[in-house]
């Protein structure tokens, strides 16, 4: 017996990485935008997706290994709603995804870069709100989790530096989704840190 034919895969190929995506080549329905910077295998983007239909989801990965995990948990799901891009992730916010139409950013468990000198490696600084301020659709918000108390301290600051943002709480709908990292560290009692940022409207 043959086996029935594998769906296409979720991997979207840039066609340019000098021009913006458009949208429609990756979603037949238009609907909110999230998107995950630094999706690792997949796990909790997959699973995300699946809860909400009514949403689109992006994952973006730099490891094509963990992205072809995200396209067979997807495809396996049968989730026309989500779609991974390979890439680094701040050169997708600054130059790739058009401007102003994610609702959400999901940023968890970035790689901290503890040494002092490897610092500027770090997905989230000093500028990232600005990214994340011409990311977001009016009143996105900005999702954030790590384990590491020196760089969530460094997240916070960065954010609460910024007029174009206000804290706000994370949904428990969402902090009770776990991504397979979080799940390792509560397993070994370290403590998630978690923090959420919405873009202020103009007063």
């Amino acid at each position: 017996m043959m086996e029935p034919p594998r769906p296409p895969s979720l991997i979207y190929e840039l066609p340019s990485i000098l021009e913006r995506i458009a949208l429609p080549d990756l979603f037949a329905i238009a609907q909110p935008l999230e998107i995950e910077l630094g999706c690792g295998d997949g796990s909790f983007l997959a699973e995300y997706a699946r809860r909400h239909p009514e949403r689109n989801f992006i994952g973006v990965e730099r490891l094509l290994g963990r992205l072809r995990k995200l396209d067979r948990k997807g495809c396996r799901a049968g989730l026309a709603n989500l779609r991974g891009v390979r890439v680094e992730s701040s050169y997708f916010l600054e130059y790739l995804l058009p401007l102003r139409t994610a609702s959400s950013l999901h940023i968890y468990f970035p790689d901290p870069w503890p040494k002092r000198k490897h610092r500027r490696h770090r997905l989230i600084g000093p500028h990232f709100p600005v990214l994340a301020s011409q990311s977001l659709a009016p009143g996105g918000i900005v999702y954030l989790r790590t384990d590491d108390s020196e760089y969530f301290e460094n997240m916070r600051d960065a954010f609460n530096a910024s007029t174009a943002f206000r804290s706000v709480s994370t949904p428990a709908s969402l902090g009770e989704l776990l991504t397979d990292f979080e799940q390792d560290f509560q397993a070994r009692g370290i403590q998630t840190l978690r923090a959420a940022y919405q873009l202020a409207g103009p007063e």
